[in-house]
């Protein structure tokens, strides 16, 4: 993942759980999980522009 390995990726699981506290981080994942999804689902929608231009 990301060139990282374990122990890497508890340091910053812990340093969020510090910064964040243990109540923001499931809205921030949520939050990041539904922006991902509306990208995904914006990028597999064709615009008209590209219809337009067949």
């Amino acid at each position: 993942m990301f060139g990282l390995g374990w122990p890497e990726v508890a340091i910053i699981g812990i340093v969020a759980l510090v910064i964040f506290g243990p109540k923001k981080i499931p809205d921030m994942g949520r939050a990041l999980g539904k922006t991902l999804k509306g990208f995904k689902e914006e990028m597999n929608t064709p615009t008209s522009e590209e219809d337009d231009a067949d």
